[in-house]
């Protein structure tokens, strides 16, 4: 699912592409897309667009006559966009937005149809879509921790809770927690005040840090990779490679859709932490440390 920094290139990608413009048509070839009823579809046809902004984790596009597209990409979404006059093919997508200066193509992978599309009328309305979380990198501290604090989860999913913060999922989450060297599973109610210090900063780091990054490429072409796994993260996606801190293989928790990477040795105290699923089917046989699982892949490839 795009996250802060991929939603924020797009927002960047947009703004100098559409707004000013004028929505001429909307076609949408799954009906479910659509959620909501009114206002209808059709009320946002010939409106100009005034700004595009990310809103939590969905975009934003604002509209004269105090309207509002708001999508959601959830998992599998991708925008991709085509200029006026362009040669380039259209592609066959789940919507297609068509504006005085291009067309903004909705795609989605796989069969399942989890992105949305709401017409909102008024900040009333806007605000009723609000799921609550907070916005990390504008929150001080006192701030963060009474979020952090109000219910007691592990560091993985109060990071991932829309409830609690806004616009953080898996992937980011666990270069935060790298970042301040945290393990994913510690409980937010037996965390130290510098803990929570370390976290807040390292979220502001990494989020500042990747979504400058990818902002900065969006400002002179589209974002066309919109990715969970990309070149340059410390753990997310790098199951068995170096960590670039200390060296020791990422290790991974797999639940789910999702997988949860992290450093043993940075962040664990050299544990390994116990996958729900595959701990259960090995029991002895799982290493429940860094060091067991080195001499381990020291022992299988000194018999082969």
């Amino acid at each position: 699912m795009p996250e802060i920094p991929d939603l924020e290139s797009y927002a960047v990608a947009l703004r100098q592409r559409i707004v000013g413009a004028r929505l001429e048509n909307v076609r949408i070839k799954n009906p479910f897309f659509l959620r909501s009823v009114q206002p209808p579809l059709e009320s946002v046809l010939g409106r100009t667009v005034t700004g595009v902004r990310r809103f939590q984790k969905r975009i934003l596009i604002e509209l004269d006559g105090d309207l509002y597209l708001l999508i959601h990409l959830m998992i599998a979404g991708r925008l991709h966009w085509y200029p006026a006059g362009g040669t380039g093919s259209r592609r066959a997508g789940l919507a297609t937005f068509s504006f005085t200066t291009g067309t903004l193509v909705l795609t989605e992978a796989g069969t399942k149809r989890r992105a949305s599309l709401y017409v909102l009328e008024g900040e009333r309305s806007l605000a009723a879509m609000d799921r609550g979380g907070i916005e990390v990198e504008t929150a001080d501290l006192d701030t963060f921790r009474a979020v952090l604090t109000r219910e007691n989860h592990t560091l993985k999913r109060a990071l991932t809770d829309p409830r609690l913060f806004s616009g953080i999922g898996n992937a980011y989450s666990d270069e935060i927690l790298h970042r301040a060297r945290l393990s994913p599973l510690l409980l937010t109610a037996k965390m130290t005040p510098d803990q929570i210090a370390a976290l807040h900063r390292a979220a502001r780091e990494v989020l500042g840090k990747w979504t400058l990054r990818l902002g900065q490429n969006a400002v002179t072409s589209f974002p066309t990779k919109v990715t969970a796994f990309r070149e340059g993260m410390a753990v997310h996606g790098r199951y068995r490679q170096p960590c670039p801190v200390c060296g020791a293989p990422v290790q991974r928790i797999v639940y789910a859709e999702n997988e949860c990477n992290y450093c043993p040795r940075c962040q664990t105290g050299g544990r390994i932490l116990a996958d729900r699923a595959l701990s259960r089917l090995l029991r002895e046989d799982w290493p429940r440390t860094l060091e067991e699982l080195e001499e381990r892949a020291e022992k299988r490839g000194s018999s082969s």
